[in-house]
């Protein structure tokens, strides 16, 4: 998916950035995205150890925007799997679970469209 990306992007210079939990805080990992010129906006893991994400990369705005915006992805997730029935499927194949996890993500829209309006009238 990296390098589909990298393909899709309008110049050879353009700047990518990959967002991930702090399981991807792998130096192998890190130092491959940097090989393929991916600045890694991965969550760093310092738990007794030293993170293999930059200090630098970090301290960056845009690292700072990417960990802001992967909490909200996340909070729908979880929503799908308190509430929805997304935790254990109980349907086989892949255009079932596809059909469940995108009526369960729909039905979550009208759950943040309180969160929305309020955004949207404070932001006027």
């Amino acid at each position: 998916m990296i390098w589909d990306a990298r393909q899709a992007a309008a110049r050879a210079d353009t700047e990518i950035t990959l967002g991930a939990d702090k399981d991807y805080e792998a130096a192998e990992f890190i130092e491959e995205l940097h090989r393929m010129k991916v600045t890694p906006h991965v969550a760093q893991n310092k738990s007794g150890r030293r993170s293999a994400v930059a200090e630098e990369i970090a301290k960056s705005e845009g690292y700072a925007i990417s960990q802001r915006k992967r909490k909200l992805i996340e909070q729908g997730f979880g929503w799908a799997k308190f509430v929805g029935p997304i935790r254990q499927m109980m349907v086989r194949g892949i255009k079932k679970v596809d059909q469940l996890f995108v009526g369960t993500m729909a039905a979550y829209n009208p759950v943040r469209m309180p969160t929305l309006a309020e955004v949207r009238l404070s932001g006027a």
